[in-house]
C-alpha cells in the first residue's frame, strides 16, 4: 500500500505536517486535563485538613479546564476535517488513474484480470483504501504520541505504580501479534473471494433470460451460494478473531485499574504515597485515568492493526492494476498515416496466438484491400473470423508479420490515429445509458442533427426511433436493452456511419437482421461506402455474395481467396457452407 502513497499530491505534505503539530498540542491539552483532576482532588483535601475554603481555587481549575476541553474539540475537529479532505481527495485522484489504465488495457491486460475483479478493485478496493487513509491521519499520530507522553507522565510520577501499566501493554502486543500473524493473511482471500461472488452475480444477472429458459435456477443458486458459503465463512472467522480484541483489552483494562487501586491502597497505608492519603488518592486517580489513556491508545493502534492489513490488500491490488504496462501502447516516435492517397490495408503473412498459448490461431494471412472494396471473412465457427478483424484496430498485436495501413506498420503509429480511421461494428450491438442522440455522438461529438438522421437513414433505423416518443431524445436503459437485437445493430451501425470513417468493420453486425432489411442497409451502405475499405465478418452466405474479396477461413488459415463466383466453382469449404444456406440456383445466380 506503501507504493500508492507516490501517488499523493503535494500539497497532502503540508497538511500532514499540520494534523501532527495540531494532534501534539491536543495530546498535551488533554493530558493536562488530568493533572489538573489530581490539583482538584488535592484542593479538596486541604480544605478538609485547613478548614479553609477553596470554592474559588477549584472554580478557577473547573474553567481552566472547561478552556482546554473546547481548544481539544476546536482541534479534533480541524484535524478530522483536514484528514477527510486529503482522504477523498487521494482517492478521488487515485480513482480517476486506475480508470485511466484499464481504459488503456488491451484485451489481454482485461482477461488477465478479468472484468469482475477490475470492478472490484475500482470499488470495493478504492473505499476500503480511502478508510484506511483518514483512519491512519486522524490516529495513526494520536495514538502513539497520547501513549508515550502518558508513559513519561506515570514513569515521572511513581515507578512503582507503573508496573500494572507495563505488564498491560506486553500482554496487549503480545494479544495484537497472535490475532496479526493469523488474520491478516486471510485479508486477500476475502478479497479474492469478493471477486468471485461478483463474478457469479454478474453473469447470472447478465444471462438471466438463458437461466430462466432452462430453468436453471437451481443450478445458478447452487454455484452463489457455494461463492456465497465460502466467502461468509471467511468473514466470520476473521470477524471473530478480531472481536476477541474487545473483551480482551477490556479485561486488560480492568486488571489494570483493580492492581492500581490494590497497590495505591497499600501505598496509602504505608505512607509512601503522596504527603497524606488525600493526595494520595489524588495521585491514585490520576494514574487510573493515565493507564486508561495509555491502554486506550493501544486499543487505538489495534484498530489500526485491523484496518491496515485489509487496506494493505486492497492497495495491493489496485497497485497491481496501476503497475501493469499495457503490451499495445503507442511508438515513442509515432509515423503519420499518409493521408494524400486513397486507403489501403494490407496483411503480410500475419500470425497470431493468444497469451500463454502455445499454437497460433491464425496462420499466413495475406491479403491487400483497397479503398471502395469490400472484404468478407466467412469459415465455421472457432476458425479465426473475429480475431482477425480484432487486430485491425489493435485490440491484439499480430505475433508475427505486420499489418499495414496506407504503407505504414500499424504498430509505428499512434492508437488514436489509427482509431480515427476505423468504424467498428461490434457482434453484440452495445449502447450506453442516455439516449439515441448521446449514443450516436460516440462516433461523432459535434454531429448535427441532420448529420444523425442521414446516419439513422443508412442504418434503416431512421423509421423506429422517429415512432418513438422523443425520437432522437428517446431514453436508452443500460446496454439498450429497451430495444430488439436488430435495433440495436443498426444504431451501432449508425453510430459508425455518423463518423465516416475510411474503414468500416462488421463483425457479424447483420446477424439479426431480416432478409429484407439486411439486403435495403447493405444496398444504403454501398453508396454511404464507396471511398472506404468495408470488412465484413458473417455467417450468411447471402450477406457476403457481392464482396470484392471473400477470404475462406478454416482453422485459422486462409484456405481460399476470391469471389463468391470463383470460390463457388473452386473452393470446397466455400461449396460446403454455401450449399448449406442456399439453393444452387439462388448461389449461381447471384449478382452484384
Amino acid at each position: 500500500m506503501l507504493k500508492l502513497f507516490k501517488y499523493f499530491k503535494w500539497w497532502y505534505y503540508p497538511l500532514i505536517v499540520l494534523i501532527l503539530g495540531l494532534t501534539l498540542i491536543q495530546v498535551e491539552l488533554d493530558l493536562n486535563l488530568i493533572d489538573y483532576m489530581r490539583e482538584i482532588i488535592t484542593l479538596v483535601g486541604k480544605a478538609n485538613i485547613t478548614g479553609e475554603s477553596q470554592t474559588n481555587a477549584i472554580l478557577n481549575q473547573g474553567l481552566e479546564m472547561l478552556g482546554i476541553s473546547l481548544l481539544s474539540i476546536l482541534i479534533t475537529i480541524v484535524v478530522y476535517y483536514i484528514s477527510a479532505r486529503i482522504g477523498a481527495n487521494f482517492v478521488k485522484h487515485l480513482r480517476k488513474q486506475l480508470y485511466d489504465r484499464i481504459h488503456d488495457f488491451s484485451m489481454e491486460e482485461i482477461n488477465q484480470f478479468q472484468t469482475s475483479s477490475l470492478i472490484t478493485r475500482s470499488t470495493n478496493d478504492i473505499t476500503q483504501v480511502q478508510m484506511v487513509v483518514i483512519v491512519l491521519l486522524r490516529l495513526a499520530f494520536t495514538a502513539p504520541i497520547m501513549a508515550i507522553r502518558a508513559i513519561q507522565k506515570i514513569v515521572d510520577i511513581d515507578l512503582t505504580l507503573s508496573m500494572p501499566i507495563a505488564v498491560a501493554i506486553i500482554v496487549i502486543v503480545l494479544m495484537i501479534s497472535v490475532i496479526f500473524i493469523f488474520v491478516t493473511p486471510l485479508f486477500s482471500k476475502v478479497q479474492n473471494l469478493t471477486d468471485d461472488l461478483n463474478q457469479v452475480t454478474r453473469e447470472n444477472l447478465t444471462g438471466l433470460r438463458v437461466v430462466r429458459a432452462h430453468n436453471a435456477e437451481g443450478y445458478e443458486h447452487s454455484k452463489f451460494k457455494k461463492v456465497n458459503n465460502e466467502l461468509t465463512r471467511m468473514n466470520l472467522y476473521v470477524n471473530r478473531a478480531m472481536q476477541m480484541m474487545m473483551p480482551g483489552m477490556m479485561l486488560v483494562m480492568n486488571g489494570v485499574s483493580l492492581a492500581v487501586t490494590w497497590i495505591a491502597a497499600v501505598m496509602i497505608q504505608e505512607q509512601t504515597l503522596g504527603a497524606n492519603p488525600l493526595e494520595g488518592i489524588a495521585i491514585q486517580s490520576q494514574f487510573s485515568i493515565y493507564g486508561i489513556r495509555i491502554l486506550f491508545a493501544f486499543m487505538t493502534l489495534t484498530m489500526l492493526f485491523i484496518m491496515v492489513p485489509r487496506g494493505a490488500v486492497s492497495g495491493k491490488r489496485i497497485y497491481e492494476v496501476l503497475n501493469t504496462t499495457p503490451k499495445i501502447k503507442d511508438p515513442e516516435n509515432p509515423k503519420e498515416i499518409p493521408a494524400d492517397q486513397a486507403v489501403e490495408v494490407e496483411f503480410n503473412d500475419v500470425c497470431f496466438k493468444y497469451p500463454l498459448a502455445n499454437e497460433c490461431v491464425l496462420e499466413h494471412i495475406s491479403f491487400k484491400a483497397k479503398a471502395g472494396q469490400t472484404v468478407a471473412f466467412i469459415g465455421s465457427t472457432g476458425s479465426g473470423k473475429s480475431t482477425i478483424i480484432n487486430l485491425i484496430p489493435r485490440f491484439y498485436d499480430v505475433s508475427s508479420g505486420a499489418i499495414t495501413l496506407n504503407g505504414v506498420d500499424i504498430r509505428d503509429v499512434r492508437q488514436k490515429d489509427l482509431l480515427d480511421y476505423i468504424g467498428y461494428i461490434p457482434q453484440k450491438g452495445l449502447l450506453f445509458s442516455g439516449d439515441i442522440a448521446s449514443n450516436l455522438r460516440v462516433g461523432k461529438p459535434d454531429a448535427s442533427e441532420e448529420d444523425m438522421q442521414n446516419a439513422l437513414k443508412t442504418a434503416q433505423a431512421y423509421d423506429f426511433v422517429m415512432e418513438k416518443e422523443g425520437g432522437l431524445n428517446a431514453d436508452v436503459a443500460q446496454g439498450g436493452k429497451n430495444f430488439s437485437g436488430g435495433q440495436r445493430q443498426r444504431l451501432c451501425i449508425a453510430r459508425a456511419i455518423i463518423k465516416q470513417p475510411k474503414i468500416y468493420i462488421f463483425d457479424d453486425s447483420f446477424s439479426a437482421l431480416d432478409y429484407q432489411t439486411d439486403r435495403k442497409l447493405r444496398a444504403a451502405l454501398k453508396e454511404q461506402t464507396k471511398s472506404s475499405i468495408n470488412f465484413i465478418v458473417a455467417q450468411r452466405i447471402g450477406t457476403i455474395m457481392n464482396a470484392d474479396q471473400i477470404i475462406v477461413l478454416d482453422k485459422g488459415k486462409a484456405v481460399g481467396i476470391g469471389t463468391h463466383q470463383e470460390l463457388l466453382a473452386n473452393n470446397k469449404v466455400y461449396q460446403e457452407m454455401a450449399y448449406s444456406q442456399l439453393s444452387k440456383e439462388e448461389l449461381e445466380n447471384a449478382s452484384l
